[in-house]
């Protein structure tokens, strides 16, 4: 499929050039611009979205850098702030970027009125660049939040199967969620959830109800902080190879016409408008 998406990867730098934040939470090893391509090829994607990792903050030099090496192939997901002027909001959007995430799962934030205010604040900041806001937060966050989303000045997408544990009730709100045709969702990182078999369930639900509002993303290079280790002692990736993501995607995504959907079309709208 000559313009499939994997909307979900990260790049991680040389220490020495793009230093991590004192604050993070686990520290991972370099994962390069040439290594993304690499995986790019073994599962068939042409196009690819990078996401700024928890573990640089606001500073997106690594991201951007990356944006250039992949040569007109991916779009990027930026972190910020408030001091982010629209100068370097503007700046951002010329190296590639398209969306701007709030991770409140890796700060462990499950105040819904400062989740509320933080969402809104940043959607402000973006809704007049075309952007839209990736959200990365636990499934109560999400499920308390749900009434804010739709209303937000700009797209949402949620990360990772909206963190959900599968039921037909949640199913069933989340679905009506999705239908306001202002909020997303990738099928991405089944290791998150509290039960990995839960993502099956999830993607034949959602994608017979709604197809046009999902994404998917490999969570590409499958960070993670491993047990017993600190947070500034670098930790192994998840040891998930190629096969393994496309064994999900086909188990996923089982016709030609919800990968055309997942892979290409929604993807188009939301990165490369």
């Amino acid at each position: 499929m000559d313009l499939a998406c994997d909307c979900h990867t990260h790049v991680i730098g040389a220490a020495a050039s793009y230093p991590m934040v004192a604050d993070r939470h686990y520290t991972p090893g370099p994962a390069s611009a040439a290594q993304l391509r690499r995986h790019l090829e073994q599962t068939g994607m042409a196009r690819v979205v990078i996401v700024q990792p928890s573990v640089y903050g606001t500073d997106n030099r690594c991201l951007l850098d990356a944006l250039v090496d992949m040569d007109g192939r991916a779009r990027g997901i930026a972190v910020i702030d408030a001091g982010f002027t629209p100068a370097r909001l503007r700046a951002l959007h010329d190296g590639g970027v398209r969306g701007v995430r709030v991770n409140l799962e890796s700060a462990g934030l499950h105040d819904i009125g400062a989740a509320e205010r933080a969402l809104a604040a940043v959607a402000a900041q973006v809704a007049g660049l075309g952007w839209h806001v990736q959200l990365y937060a636990a499934h109560d966050v999400i499920a308390a939040l749900a009434p804010r989303l739709a209303a937000l000045p700009c797209p949402v997408v949620l990360d990772h199967f909206a963190m959900a544990p599968w039921s037909p009730e949640a199913a069933a709100a989340l679905a009506g969620l999705l239908r306001s045709g202002r909020v997303h969702l990738k099928l991405s990182a089944p290791y998150r959830l509290a039960d990995p078999e839960d993502a099956a369930r999830w993607a034949q639900a959602l994608c017979r109800e709604v197809p046009s509002a999902l994404l998917w993303g490999s969570d590409w290079p499958h960070t993670a902080r491993a047990p017993g280790k600190a947070a500034h002692e670098v930790s192994p990736y998840r040891p998930i190879g190629p096969s393994r993501l496309l064994d999900d995607l086909a188990r996923w995504l089982p016709t030609p016409e919800l990968r055309q959907a997942v892979l290409v079309d929604n993807p188009d709208r939301l990165y490369w408008r």
